[in-house]
């Protein structure tokens, strides 16, 4: 897995299109303070074929986790939420900001966060 930086967050969204219309696959609680989510979405890198991206949150101090049984139910047509904000990668499913992040029906606030490009 790659460390994503905070300064790399913009170009990383761009390259997925903010993940509009992806498919949330999975959330996997690793450890209490560690999640791993997994989505699939087109990359504008490799011509837009559709690819698996794992997101790594390590640190958590808040989430909100659906079960997994949910997941291929929720509308992806806002794509996620990924910014950077008082020293942490906050997450959310749709198109929030760090204010009202909580306002998303799954979201994270964690110290750190890699991903990994995988098949579809």
């Amino acid at each position: 897995m790659k460390p994503l930086l905070d300064r790399n967050l913009t170009p990383f969204l761009k390259r997925f299109d903010g993940f509009i219309d992806a498919e949330f696959r999975s959330i996997e609680i690793v450890s209490p303070t560690t999640v791993k989510i997994t989505l699939a979405a087109q990359d504008s890198a490799r011509a837009f074929d559709w690819i698996t991206i794992e997101l790594k949150f390590n640190g958590i101090s808040d989430a909100r986790l659906l079960d997994s049984s949910k997941l291929m139910h929720i509308d992806m047509s806002n794509g996620i939420t990924l910014i950077y904000a008082e020293n942490q990668f906050v997450f959310g499913v749709g198109d929030y900001n760090y204010s009202n992040i909580t306002d998303s029906i799954c979201y994270i606030k964690a110290i750190s966060l890699k991903y990994l490009e995988g098949g579809f």
